[in-house]
């Protein structure tokens, strides 16, 4: 190795391990020179060859700090380029040969442990390139157990450079490509739990890119991609991460567009979101309830909703018991079911399963609030109807009659 001249002993001409400074300000490595002096004798500097009284030799930290530091740096560039080798002759045995597995998981295992420098590398070297045409061989060799079991490889390598890389366009780009979304979503439907957790994560940073969902949605795709995703969500067991998952890119792709929600509604999502709303925790519970709410959005989501047997019954039971959060969900969701032209038996359900109890302590907080608007306005379009029933609150009776 070709050594800085400053860090090379004077008298062997080797690199410095110990260096130690005399009397006439030279540095040189400790047991030459103490040999210089002891062992042969010598009354001069080995270099200046001035006569030297004082044989005191003193450490030069300073100059031993640069040298592992040198020296660390020499040690990470040659790492790096052994790492850029390994990198171009796992992908060049990637594109030739049809036995992909084991590369794959050398490539995996070789990023997961490396910086950012070794994952940029491998992006400059077209490795992305080459793993979103690995992972659309499924739609061709859906069959095939060697193809399959690639797709899924290549997937976990995709997924761990997203984690560092999501904001790279050309990435973002790579992953657009029709045949790279639909490989992602028949890998939702029929991969391994871990396969399934990589394409969501994969598609959740398409909805952080603003990714256009309404073309693929409305194709005959559209319908098992939503049921793939509730099924997630419905499982929790499969894949806890995936199933949080799945809830949050849900939400990502509901909000964008009526298309989707129609969409969703058709592959059954009312009715699975309710029946997992019962023993649902907090935070899945919010989530979910906020699903309903874009859906309710629409004709059809209101429908499915009411039209369930537990629909206004497992809304009713969330009211003031979950988080403001969640009570403010629900609240816009009986707004956007009462504002409708609710049934008659929809109305009933409201006061047999505790709603409109539960609205009318909402009246009592000081607060004036968008929610509490929301509620005043449910009271003013459907009092009256109520209080037909004999279960209707007295208290609640008092207060129509003071407001009309």
């Amino acid at each position: 190795m070709d050594y800085p001249v400053d860090f090379r002993c004077p008298i062997s001409m080797e690199l410095m391990q110990d260096p130690v400074t005399i009397s006439t300000g030279v540095t040189y490595e400790r047991k030459n020179i103490e040999k210089w002096f002891f062992s042969y004798k010598k009354k001069t500097c080995p270099t200046t060859m001035q006569s030297i009284n004082n044989f005191e030799i003193t450490p030069n930290h300073t100059l031993k700090r640069l040298i592992l530091s040198w020296q660390n740096e020499e040690a990470a560039r040659s790492r790096d380029s052994l790492k850029h080798d390994e990198l171009v002759s796992l992908l060049a045995a990637m594109e030739s040969t049809p036995f992909k597995v084991s590369s794959l998981r050398k490539l995996r295992t070789n990023i997961a442990e490396s910086g950012h420098e070794v994952k940029d590398d491998f992006v400059k070297c077209g490795g992305i390139d080459i793993l979103v045409q690995i992972i659309a061989q499924i739609l061709v060799e859906s069959l095939d157990f060697a193809a399959f079991t690639a797709c899924e490889e290549a997937l976990g390598v995709l997924h761990i450079c997203l984690i560092s890389l999501s904001d790279d366009e050309k990435i973002i780009q790579f992953l657009s490509k029709p045949e790279s979304i639909k490989s992602f979503a028949m890998m939702l439907q029929r991969g391994s739990a871990e396969a399934r957790f990589h394409s969501v994560a994969i598609f959740r940073e398409l909805a952080r890119a603003d990714y256009n969902w309404k073309k693929f949605v409305t194709q005959d795709q559209g319908f098992e991609f939503f049921r793939s995703l509730l099924e997630l969500v419905s499982d929790d067991q499969i894949c806890s991460k995936a199933s949080a998952s799945a809830l949050e890119l849900l939400t990502d792709i509901l909000g964008t567009s009526k298309t989707s929600r129609l969409k969703a509604v058709e592959a059954g999502a009312v009715c699975i979101l309710i029946e997992l709303l019962p023993d649902s925790s907090r935070s899945k519970c919010e989530k979910m309830l906020l699903l309903l709410k874009l859906l309710c959005e629409c004709a059809e989501g209101r429908q499915a909703l009411v039209e369930h047997g537990l629909g206004v019954a497992a809304i009713s039971k969330k009211l003031l018991h979950v988080s403001s959060a969640a009570t403010k969900i629900t609240v816009k969701i009986l707004w956007l079911i009462c504002s409708c032209h609710p049934s008659e038996r929809v109305l009933e359900e409201m006061l047999i399963y505790g709603s409109v109890n539960k609205l009318f302590a909402l009246l009592h907080v000081d607060n004036r609030s968008s929610t509490k608007e929301k509620v005043v306005k449910i009271f003013k379009l459907h009092g009256n109807s109520w209080r037909q029933y004999p279960c209707f609150p007295c208290e609640l009776k008092d207060y129509l009659g003071s407001t009309n």
